[in-house]
């Protein structure tokens, strides 16, 4: 049977974790209970044969006949919980705090002990009662805001599908098939550019004009009349849709622009269309907060259900171990404080399942449970076990293919650059690829393993989401195929058989490798997939797509991934120019286009990563992302820097590349353990960390600097210039990009763990989504 104390652990919300029950203390406290009631005496002189005491059994028949005689009365009460008001009286309501105090009433042999235990779990009372009451409210408020929007979006709607059928009434049709009534709802999970843009339109009664920041104005179709019976509008809308794509960014600069100059709205026609997509986007946004708010809601009950469980148990063992009968009289407390005899929550569940079904479900309960309460899917062995197959089929083809290397010789100095050059940009691909596909895998399993919650903090769907055995079996599963690849390549290369169609094994590998990629069939992990496409696409469009977590966290993986880019360049130069075909190697790396973008791509992942710190700092307004931007200003530098001396080795530019170099690893030091993993805090209690740490042992942070830290030096190697020949040197560069690959993967664990620490700090467990409804009175 488990344990609850672990039972507990596993069950709790991550970001809630110091807002519940510190059943753990608790629990010694009980113990040190437990050790003051053992006898500290010498055992007593008058003793029989076995060690007891010859009035032993007196002493119990005694005990027993009183027990017998108590039972008909009414035991007295050992313990008082007295209940008071927190708060002066000039507070409202609301701001008052109802706390609780114990009383002994009846001594115990173990005073202190007891009233300590007991002074501790009201103040664990008091703090769950606390947290429960604060967090009710905000869900509360948040519901009521929620119903309004609704409201607003229901009326919008009926406005224009009014207007709608006038439209088409007075040219003699019918209203327009598709048109989203007051029911009804456009369950389409995009909310695309083009459906968003700036409508605008000339009539006054249902006008939409532009505003500042591309927002659009709209009355509200509530109206009231005046004393001479006309109706007047009561409050002006806007309809406020975030910039998170292109087109969005570009109509909300344009149109601010257009305020800001010509001070007048734009007038024109078409914007009934227009209004309608945008009143979609407005639609899919309150139906994802309905969605995150039912979650929220979920998390509370459980939360106030495992507290309740926690202080039954934990009040039965100080009965247990006091032999009294302390648990029944605060029990009843607790069951009357707020956590548990509030129905605020359980209300107004029932009350967003009945408004999510009415207006986003079409009256179908089963599809509103769908989006309320997504099932999970169960982790299947079987995926283990063709990890098992994928690996062994890997390790035995891996073995296969350096036998058959070696009997063939084509590691000669007659044939190995020909070979070197065909396959080795290829299987540094994919070995790169996977490598970095198993460290995420095992950052999956170690996210998991300590309770981060990345599906939360990534905005991933629980049931999309890929796990760390899916994670082992892709990359295991590419590497099998690329060495299956390879001893098929190998084989037919030294037979002779298709002497000038062998060449195209390395290309077939990499078209099969896309095409799985954009397969648009639900096989091969499609969510996934299509996920990584649309991050890639935010990623190259980082200065016009609104930056979340997923993205700057794939932004920076791809900052590692620079070797893997430029052996893609050479491989795409290797095939379009046909050098597959001539053998001439030397076309691409000879070629000034080839050279220029190489420059190219090894500034792209630092430019994107740069652009999005620039979008960030435009949309929050924090300093901080300007301050980031420029460590990876500095990496472009040195990046450029090391690429030139490498074509143009010189006194002068070593100097520069040691400079740049040294210069942007120390930013770079600098944000990895301040910024991003949050450690050498001055005040911490830990030495050069921080306060809360995940992992129990300390010494693996200190590890962890190290390593960091020297990995963050493989640049040195540039510098050094070791004359080795072309296969060592192939071979070395494979292994320090493997090697910031691994630094990479290491990371990335502490930077989730400072981004988990700090949702925890902020118990934030839900994501708040922006609404699109805004009074114009409120700007």
């Amino acid at each position: 049977m488990v344990k609850f104390s672990k039972e507990l652990e596993a069950q709790l919300i991550p970001e809630w974790k110091d807002a519940f029950v510190n059943y753990w203390q608790l629990k010694k406290n009980v113990k040190k209970i437990k050790l003051a009631r053992k006898p500290k005496h010498a055992p007593d002189s008058n003793c029989g044969f076995f060690g007891r005491p010859v009035s032993d059994p007196v002493r119990i028949l005694v005990g027993k006949v009183s027990e017998w005689a108590n039972n008909g009365r009414d035991k007295p009460e050992i313990i008082q919980v007295k209940s008071k008001i927190s708060g002066g009286e000039e507070q409202d309501e609301e701001d008052e705090f109802q706390f609780y105090e114990t009383e002994l009433v009846q001594l115990f042999s173990e005073e202190d002990e007891v009233r300590v235990f007991f002074e501790k779990l009201d103040d664990e009372l008091n703090k769950v009662n606390r947290f429960f009451k604060t967090k009710e409210g905000e869900f509360v408020e948040r519901g009521e805001l929620l119903n309004k929007q609704l409201q607003i979006l229901v009326d919008l709607k009926g406005v224009l599908s009014d207007r709608r059928r006038k439209n088409l009434a007075g040219k003699g049709g019918a209203a327009a098939p598709g048109f989203v009534s007051r029911s009804d709802s456009d369950f389409s999970e995009d909310c695309r550019s083009e459906h968003c843009e700036s409508p605008s339109d000339s009539q006054t009664d249902d006008a939409v004009s532009v505003e500042k920041r591309g927002v659009n104005s709209v009355n509200s179709p509530r109206r009231s009349k005046s004393r001479k019976g006309k109706p007047k509008t009561v409050a002006a809308m806007r309809i406020d849709i975030p910039a998170t794509t292109p087109a969005r960014t570009i109509a909300a600069v344009t149109s601010m622009l257009w305020e800001d100059l010509v001070n007048n709205p734009k007038k024109g026609g078409g914007g009934d269309d227009v209004n309608r997509k945008k009143i979609q986007c407005a639609e899919k946004m309150i139906r994802g907060a309905f969605v995150e708010l039912y979650r929220g809601l979920g998390l509370l009950k459980t939360y106030s259900s495992l507290n309740m469980i926690a202080f039954t148990k934990i009040l039965k063992k100080f009965d247990k171990v006091s032999n009294q009968q302390a648990s029944a009289s605060y029990l009843k407390v607790v069951k009357r404080s707020d956590f548990i005899s509030s129905n605020k929550v359980v209300k107004l569940m029932d009350e967003v399942e009945t408004l999510f079904t009415q207006h986003f479900a079409n009256n179908e309960r089963k599809k509103a449970m769908k989006f309320l309460r997504p099932t999970h899917h169960k982790e299947s062995h079987m995926v283990t076990f063709f990890v098992g197959i994928s690996t062994g089929s890997f390790v035995t083809l891996f073995i296969l293919y350096a036998i058959l290397a070696h009997l063939s010789r084509m590691f000669s100095p007659a044939t190995k650059q020909a070979y070197m050059e065909t396959i080795y940009p290829v299987f540094s691909i994919f070995a790169l690829l996977s490598l970095h596909l198993f460290m995420y895998g095992c950052n999956l399993f170690m996210w998991k393993s300590t309770r981060i919650n990345y599906n939360f903090i990534f905005e991933f769907q629980p049931s999309n989401a890929l796990k760390y055995r899916d994670a082992f079996l892709i990359c295991t599963s590419l590497m099998t195929a690329v060495f299956g690849a390879m001893v098929i390549h190998l084989i037919l290369l030294s037979k002779g058989i298709f002497s000038r169609q062998v060449d195209f094994i390395p290309g077939i590998l990499l078209l099969c490798s896309v095409l799985i990629l954009i397969c648009p069939l639900n096989i091969f992990y499609r969510p996934t997939r299509y996920c990584f496409l649309r991050v890639i696409r935010n990623i190259v469009c980082s200065p016009f797509y609104k930056v979340v977590m997923v993205d700057f966290f794939m932004a920076d993986q791809l900052t590692s991934q620079i070797p893997l880019l430029r052996h893609m360049e050479s491989i795409a130069c290797y095939f379009i120019s046909g050098s597959f075909k001539t053998h001439r190697y030397q076309t691409c790396k000879s070629g000034k286009l080839y050279g220029e973008l190489a420059y190219v791509i090894s500034f792209a992942p630092y430019f994107w990563r740069a652009m999005q710190c620039a979008r960030r700092w435009f949309d929050e307004g924090n300093t901080d992302h300007l301050a980031n931007l420029g460590k990876y200003v500095s990496a472009m530098v040195a990046a450029g820097a090391r690429l030139t001396y490498t074509r143009q080795p010189s006194q002068l530019w070593m100097v520069i590349v040691i400079v740049t170099s040294l210069v942007a690893t120390v930013y770079q030091l600098y944000w990895d353990f301040v910024k991003d993993w949050g450690l050498f805090d001055r005040k911490s209690k830990n030495l050069f960390l921080r306060d809360d740490l995940v992992l129990k042992n300390k010494g693996i942070y200190y590890v962890s600097i190290a390593l960091n830290f020297v990995l963050r030096l493989v640049w040195v190697e540039t510098v050094i210039g070791l004359n080795i020949g072309m296969l060592e040197t192939r071979m070395l560069e494979f292994f320090l990009a493997s090697l910031e690959v691994i630094r990479r993967g290491h990371w990335n664990y502490y930077r989730l763990e400072n981004e988990h620490l700090n949702n925890v700090g902020k118990f934030r467990a839900v994501k708040t989504v922006p609404l699109p409804f805004r009074e114009m009175d409120s700007d």
